[in-house]
């Protein structure tokens, strides 16, 4: 992912292919809802995925349980430990317009 595409992100030029609101869900669902979204953006040939989360929360991811802010504290360790994991090209905050700090977008890269 070059810096031109990163501008266009915190810009928020780029409009998702697809959107998963996790927000209000517990962990179990939030996972599954997660991957099925992200085998759904691989099949699309999907770029950009924007993942509603909710804002983050203070404390260490491990201590958070059901809590608020859980999803977002295990989100990155959920992707990378994922089948998806080996495809994403950058996970970023969103744009205001698309969730601020309650959201992130997930650039995937290019199928070749």
């Amino acid at each position: 992912m070059d810096s031109h595409w990163d501008r266009r992100l915190k810009a928020g030029e780029i409009a998702p292919e697809l959107s998963l609101d996790l927000h209000g869900h517990g962990l179990d669902r939030a996972y599954t809802r997660l991957m099925d979204g992200m085998a759904q953006a691989s099949s699309m040939g999907a770029r950009t995925v924007l993942v509603v989360t909710g804002k983050p929360r203070g404390g260490a991811a491990a201590d958070r349980g059901e809590r608020r802010g859980a999803i977002r504290a295990k989100i990155l360790d959920w992707l990378a430990a994922s089948e998806h994991g080996g495809s994403i090209a950058a996970v970023r905050k969103a744009h205001q317009r698309h969730g601020g700090e309650g959201a992130l977008y997930i650039v995937l890269k290019r199928n070749r």
